[in-house]
């Protein structure tokens, strides 16, 4: 049975999705470890802990496990990491998804035992239906539904946490949310934005312009900036509250048998694209708008964001807001996105500076039945990038990711390239307009994945301090540089599997996160299948 979020319009999403039903608080729960965020990452920090024998409780504040890849993200990019790093619970999860295929006699183009660089894709429910199998027979309990109101502290511990239904204690806490609601509950040092170059010495810091600027005019007849332009100007080149762009991924179909058509959005205004239109109309490459289609199972299609193209389905702008934002402020982000895409997908169907071919591509795609039925076929979750990131024990910067790769407190293999998408779109003083921000990525000579290099536990701890019984492997320690290479979720799961032994072992010997004793969590590790080792040639060779 999948589990999908239910909502249909704005009002239920603000009480349904982030605030939850109003009730009276039931007794306490308490529990060995705590997940907040059922994201990948928190599904894997879950299991793992379950399976060293703690007793575990996940919450989700959503109505689905899984995060993004439940929700749209139907390859998960290790496409461009290492495969023979990634093992444990990431290759379990891809192992239980073909055979799940296989079962059913349908055979996927790739097989998870070699380690090439294929896409390995999979339906939205499948893998959705796989996390809830994977809990079910860790022994983990899963309650959604679960908003973070708050959380009490005794000194550096988490006693607390406090949700809009229920109370819990716990002995260790881990955040698996995209956004690191958990730790700013609980007061742990974090940032929004970018660093300046100057802060971690990163040469991709600060701002970015590797796409081309736009000679055509960004403002209307009054000389007023276009919809779809950020700002007037980048701003100084320091540190800034800026994150990359958030959109959707979609999952789509022209099987006539499985679509649900689309219609005509009631807000569409044809003038909100009309940067995209003189774009066309000046004769760039047509690819410079639109979006990317890779194809699945199912005769489906994951739509996603063109990091190489100059309008796709990035909305700029309004994603600065949304980690800090209250939960009826994320509902009305989330729904500005929506908005944003329906209609984006209606000006690539109907408008005549679209090229024919292209208008006739968009029009034969319509939403999968078979798909988020309970939430009127469209994804629930938004694909959030970067949200807050932790200031710990250690902060990963641009060295850690391409230089200094070795840690001797290593918990995995982080391999995916630097690729931060825009941050922002701004006027330029020749009069066009340019997009921001943008990190494109850089594979190994020889390779097609990033520059591998170990992660450091000292990543996902809070500082001493603040915090000592509490993991943060999604909105982990880094710059927002070294973010871009960690952000993907087969890096995340790796890091939510080591986040969960880390959390049993922690409760086993009662002891801070911070005094875990590291040979000892390496070698459950590595007793589990974590790859916690890089490999002769990850050190002998460089990126380009």
């Amino acid at each position: 049975m999948n589990h999908h979020y239910p909502f249909h319009n704005i009002t239920r999403l603000v009480c349904g999705l982030f605030c939850g039903a109003s009730l009276q608080a039931a007794d306490v729960i308490s529990t060995d470890v705590l997940v907040y965020g059922a994201t990948p990452a928190g599904v894997c920090a879950a299991v793992a802990a379950a399976r060293e024998g703690a007793q575990v409780i996940l919450l989700e504040p959503m109505n689905l496990v899984g995060g993004m890849m439940s929700s749209g993200l139907s390859f998960s990019d290790s496409n461009q990491t290492d495969r023979r790093t990634l093992l444990g619970l990431f290759e379990e999860i891809h192992q239980r998804i073909s055979a799940d295929y296989a079962k059913r006699g349908v055979t996927l183009p790739y097989d998870v035992a070699v380690k090439d660089n294929k896409h390995w894709t999979y339906e939205p429910h499948v893998a959705e239906q796989i996390f809830q199998d994977l809990l079910k027979e860790a022994g983990v309990k899963v309650m959604l539904n679960q908003q973070l109101t708050g959380v009490t502290k005794e000194q550096t511990r988490i006693t607390t946490l406090r949700t809009d239904k229920t109370e819990f204690t716990a002995k260790q806490f881990i955040d698996a949310t995209y956004e690191g609601d958990l730790m700013a509950a609980a007061k742990v040092s974090s940032v929004i934005g970018r660093e300046s170059k100057a802060q971690y010495g990163e040469s991709l810091a600060g701002h970015r312009f590797p796409k081309a600027k736009v000679a055509v005019s960004p403002r209307d007849v009054e000389g007023k900036l276009l919809p779809l332009l950020s700002g007037e100007e980048a701003g100084p080149d320091e540190s800034d509250g800026k994150i990359m762009t958030y959109s959707w991924r979609l999952c789509m179909t022209n099987n006539p048998a499985n679509r649900v058509a689309r219609t005509k959005p009631a807000k569409y205004d044809p003038a909100r694209f009309e940067i995209a239109r003189r774009l066309l109309q000046s004769g760039v490459n047509p690819k410079m708008v639109g979006l990317d289609l890779y194809p699945i199972p199912g005769g489906k299609v994951d739509v996603n964001n063109g990091i190489h193209r100059q309008v796709s389905m990035g909305l700029i702008g309004p994603q600065w807001a949304w980690p800090e934002a209250s939960p009826a402020e994320r509902a009305k982000i989330w729904q500005q996105h929506k908005d944003y895409t329906l209609e984006l997908l209606w000006f690539l169907q109907i408008d005549p500076a679209v090229p024919e071919k292209t208008r006739q591509e968009i029009a034969e795609l319509g939403f999968c039945k078979d798909e988020f039925v309970s939430s009127d076929y469209w994804p629930p979750v938004l694909y959030i990038r970067e949200g807050r990131r932790m200031v710990g024990e250690f902060v990963m910067a641009q060295r850690d990711v391409l230089d200094d790769v070795t840690k001797t407190d290593s918990i995995g293999i982080s391999s995916f390239p630097i690729d931060s998408h825009d941050c922002q779109r701004i006027a330029t003083k020749e009069g066009g307009w340019i997009n921001e921000g943008t990190i494109f990525p850089v594979h190994m000579k020889g390779t097609k994945y990033g520059q591998p290099h170990q992660v450091a536990y000292r990543c996902i701890t809070p500082k001493r301090v603040e915090c000592t019984n509490l993991l943060v492997p999604v909105c982990l320690s880094a710059s927002h540089v070294a973010l871009s290479s960690v952000r993907v979720e087969p890096t995340w799961m790796m890091l939510g599997q080591s986040a969960g032994v880390a959390a049993a072992l922690s409760v086993k010997s009662n002891i801070a996160v911070q005094e875990l004793p590291i040979e000892k969590l390496q070698s459950r590790l590595r007793a589990v299948g974590q790859i916690i080792d890089l490999l002769p040639e990850h050190i002998a060779k460089q990126a380009n």
